[in-house]
């Protein structure tokens, strides 16, 4: 339900990050403790991470798995999908080239 009214906050206007935090939650409160464990259990020690985030980066190292390079995704990006990549680019650090 939390999802449906954040869309419903961003179709009134707000980007994803001011829908979320009117709400009460974090901009992103997605958790990658179980990732970390998991890759620890497999015995990996450092990875590649293909992502634009810098948050995934952040929990893993903290869990002790170092992150040797952020390979960015590159979406395609359309009119409906813009102002949502620019918030994460902008205010949640993501790579994001070429918006």
């Amino acid at each position: 339900m939390n999802k449906l009214r954040a869309y419903e906050l961003q179709d009134g206007g707000m980007d994803t990050v001011e829908a979320n935090r009117t709400l009460g939650f974090d901009a992103d409160s997605r958790d990658y403790s179980f990732s970390a464990a998991l890759l620890k259990a497999l015995g990996v020690k450092k990875v590649r991470l293909l992502s634009n985030n810098p948050d995934k980066v952040e929990q893993l190292e903290r869990a002790g798995i170092r992150v040797v390079e952020r390979v960015p995704c590159q979406p395609r990006v359309s009119r409906v999908s813009a102002r949502y990549l620019r918030t994460k680019r902008d205010k949640m650090g993501h790579l994001l080239a070429g918006l």
